[in-house]
């Protein structure tokens, strides 16, 4: 990675031009850059960002210059001008802090497609939840408790515990020093847990062994990076239901649209928290792709132009 000066990017007639003000590093940002080559030579990765609308397309309406936004797309975001359409992009409320609105569009409207629309989560059930400590899983622990569920996390290391129960979490569980079915097994009294969320991959073997008879396991994302190899056929048996989420062609659906609305929203009166572990400047975008894959940071990474 490169921190160069090229030209402004164009913007067509349904696009909107965002001058960046905050740039949220995310899972698919270290997977993409790590295992596919960029298309040209010069080539501005990044998926989330937030900034101040610097221009409107032709077509677009409902986007004016001075408009702070949130935005989604799948390159472009790490720079300081980013053209994105404008249906991939949020009206931020009064209120929102720029770092905070780059994070919360992907880490919490994956986790409440994951927990809702896909999983069905009922009050009174109990969830597990992969990874806890990233962008998804800490969103996913902030939602699942509000909706009355029974959170059981799973990160690495015992500094994160209190910070996963101050988020909601009944449960934490070590990964690195605890076998997590076991656990899981002895939190339900030997039932499982109802919903698994995993956005790991490496992990859907545990994922599918803790899980109840007739519970859900919803996949969205590969973080581990290998190969995905499950046995499914304790699975049938147990009559569980996979279901996978991949979130890029689904952020410009009505119903994804609004939900991301309403997490500004709550955002704003304090119900949900993003989680920030690090700020790099953008000049430093290697160094904050390393921090992000390699130091276990606790939610997401953040650049700032």
């Amino acid at each position: 990675m490169r921190y160069v000066d090229i030209p402004s990017p164009a913007i067509g007639p349904n696009d909107v031009l965002i001058s960046v003000e905050a740039i949220s590093i995310e899972g698919g940002d270290l997977i993409n850059r790590r295992s596919t080559p960029p298309p040209r030579p010069s080539w501005v990765v990044g998926y989330a960002a937030s900034g101040t609308v610097a221009a409107v397309g032709s077509n677009v309406r409902d986007r004016a210059v001075g408009d702070r936004v949130a935005a989604f797309d799948m390159q472009g975001s790490h720079a300081e001008l980013w053209a994105v359409p404008a249906g991939r992009t949020w009206l931020l409320p009064d209120g929102v802090d720029a770092a905070d609105a780059a994070v919360l569009p992907i880490s919490f409207g994956t986790a409440h497609h994951c927990l809702f629309t896909r999983g069905r989560l009922l009050p009174g059930e109990t969830v597990l939840i992969q990874a806890a400590a990233g962008g998804v899983g800490l969103a996913a622990v902030q939602l699942a408790a509000q909706a009355g569920a029974t959170v059981i996390a799973v990160a690495s290391g015992t500094q994160r515990r209190s910070r996963l129960i101050e988020l909601g979490a009944d449960h934490v569980v070590d990964r690195a020093t605890s076998d997590v079915v076991d656990i899981v097994r002895q939190i339900t009294h030997g039932v499982g847990a109802n919903l698994v969320i995993d956005p790991v991959g490496t992990t859907l073997p545990a994922s599918l062994s803790a899980l109840a008879i007739e519970g859900r396991l919803v996949f969205v994302g590969n973080a581990g990076g290998s190969s995905l190899a499950v046995d499914l056929w304790p699975a049938m048996q147990s009559n569980q239901t996979l279901l996978g989420v991949f979130m890029g062609p689904l952020f410009e659906r009505p119903a994804v649209r609004a939900t991301v609305n309403n997490l500004l929203q709550a955002i704003v009166t304090g119900r949900i928290r993003a989680v920030i572990d690090r700020t790099f400047p953008l000049s430093e975008a290697a160094a904050a792709h390393e921090f992000a894959e390699t130091a276990k940071p606790l939610g997401r990474t953040v650049m700032r132009p």
